[in-house]
C-alpha cells in the first residue's frame, strides 16, 4: 500500500508515548509540543456554545461560511497587508491547508522544496505526488537565496517557507521574502507561505510575502488560529491564494471533509475579529517564557542556542556525540523529559533538540534541571 511507505508525525509519535507512559503512572514533563499552555479565551468559547444552541450545527459550504470568509478578509488587510477577497479564502486547518496547497500545484513529476531545518513538510508532499528537493538555511537559520536559486530546475513548481520558524523560531525579514518572492516570480513558481506562528514574534516584525502582490498570484499564504488564539484542538485555519487554487483546494474539501463545523467557524469568525485583545496577553507571557528558557539553557555547560526571534521553540546545538534521535529517548527514559530531536526537522537538525517553552514556567524550570543533571552526571 502506497501509505506504508509515509513515514507518521515525529511529535504525535512521542505524544503517544508520552501518553503510554503517563497511563503506566509515570510522571513526564514535556518541552515536546507545540501547544500552549493557555486554554481558548471564554469569550470564543461561549461564542461556539452560543451558536451551537442557536442551531448552527448543520453542513456549511465547503469554502466556509461568508461569515468566516469576511473575517478571514479584514483580518488578512488589517493585519498583514493581502490584498484578497472572499473569492481569494477557504476555512481549513493549517496541516490540511500544507497538502492542500501541494495538491493545488501539481504537475506530473513536480518538485517541491522544502526547508533543513525545518517543519515536517515532506510527507505531505510526497502524499501529494511531489519529489521533496531540500534547501538548507544559514548557520543563524535565515533564507540562504543563493541555496534556494542552486535547487531550481524546470520541475520546480513550489517552494515552502515556513517564518517565524518550527523549528528554529527564526523570523524572515522583509528583505530576504522580497528577495525571493522576486526569484520565484521570475520563474513562475509558487510561494507556500506557513505563517502559523505569525502572532508569536517578540523583538521584530512579521511580515507576509504575500502583501508584495496587488492580488493573490504566486504566493498561496496558510494560517492558522491555533497558536494566535490557543485554539490548537478547534482545528481552525485558512489559506489565501488565487481563485484558481481555492477552488482546487475546494474540491479536495468537498469529497474528504464536506465542510468544517459551523459552530467552530462563528467562533473562529469571533477571534478574528475581536481577538487580538487575547494574542497580546499570550504573546507578553510567551515573552517571559522565552527569557527563562534562554536563561536555562545558559546553565547547560553542553548547549548553545542564540536567542529566537519568534514561535515558542529553541533549537539549541549539543556537544555531547550522540544522536539526536537517541539523544532525546535517553532524556525522555532517564529524566523523563519529552523533547523532540532535531533530526526530526532534517539532516541539518542534527545536533539539535527542539526545547518548546510554551509550557508553564514551572514546567520549564523543572524540566530543564532535570536535563542539565541527566547530562551533567
Amino acid at each position: 500500500m502506497f501509505l506504508d511507505k509515509i513515514e507518521g508525525s515525529p511529535t504525535l509519535e512521542l505524544v503517544n508515548l508520552v501518553l503510554n507512559k503517563q497511563a503506566k503512572g509515570e510522571r513526564v514533563l514535556s518541552l515536546a509540543i507545540g501547544e500552549p499552555s493557555f486554554n481558548t479565551p471564554k469569550e470564543i468559547v461561549e461564542e461556539a456554545y452560543r451558536a451551537m444552541l442557536s442551531g448552527d450545527v448543520h453542513y456549511t459550504s465547503s469554502y466556509g461560511t461568508f461569515e468566516v470568509r469576511e473575517a478571514i478578509v479584514r483580518k488578512v488587510k488589517r493585519k498583514n497587508g493581502i490584498n484578497a477577497e472572499i473569492k481569494n479564502t477557504i476555512f481549513i486547518t493549517t496541516k490540511l491547508a500544507v497538502y492542500a496547497a501541494m495538491m493545488a500545484v501539481h504537475q506530473a513529476h513536480y518538485e517541491i522544496l522544502l526547508p533543513n531545518p525545518g517543519y515536517f513538510y515532506s510527507e505531505p508532499a510526497i502524499l501529494s505526488g511531489a519529489t521533496p528537493v531540500y534547501y538548507n538555511l544559514k548557520e543563524d537559520f535565515s533564507l540562504d537565496l543563493d541555496e534556494i536559486k542552486s535547487k531550481i530546475t524546470q520541475r520546480t513548481k513550489a517552494i515552502v517557507v515556513n517564518s517565524p520558524s518550527n523549528p528554529t523560531g527564526k523570523v524572515y525579514t522583509k528583505r530576504e521574502l522580497e528577495q525571493l518572492y522576486e526569484i520565484c516570480s521570475e520563474n513562475g513558481i509558487y510561494i507556500i507561505s506557513d505563517e502559523a506562528y505569525e502572532d508569536l514574534v517578540y523583538d521584530t516584525q512579521h511580515f507576509s510575502i504575500g502583501s508584495l502582490e496587488k492580488e493573490p498570484m504566486f504566493v498561496i499564504s496558510l494560517f492558522s488560529l491555533s497558536k494566535s488564539y490557543a485554539m490548537t484542538g478547534w482545528r481552525a485555519g485558512y489559506i489565501i491564494a488565487n481563485e484558481r487554487i481555492i477552488n482546487l483546494v475546494n474540491k479536495l474539501l468537498e469529497n474528504t471533509l464536506t465542510c468544517f463545523p459551523p459552530f467552530i467557524q462563528h467562533a473562529s469568525a469571533y477571534a478574528l475579529d475581536h481577538g487580538d485583545k487575547f494574542i497580546q496577553i499570550f504573546r507578553d507571557e510567551l515573552r517571559k517564557r522565552r527569557k527563562l528558557m534562554m536563561e536555562k539553557i545558559e546553565e547547560i555547560r553542553q548547549f548553545s542556542a542564540t536567542m529566537p526571534d519568534g514561535a515558542f521553540y529553541v533549537f539549541p546545538r549539543y556537544k555531547t556525540r550522540i544522536k539526536s534521535f537517541e539523544l532525546a529517548h535517553k532524556i525522555l527514559e532517564k529524566a523523563g523529559v519529552a523533547t523532540l530531536p532535531g533530526s526530526s526537522f532534517g539532516s541539518a537538525g542534527e545536533g539539535h533538540l527542539r526545547l518548546s517553552y510554551a509550557s508553564s514556567e514551572e514546567t520549564i524550570i523543572e524540566a530543564m534541571d532535570k536535563i542539565k543533571k541527566f547530562l551533567e552526571f
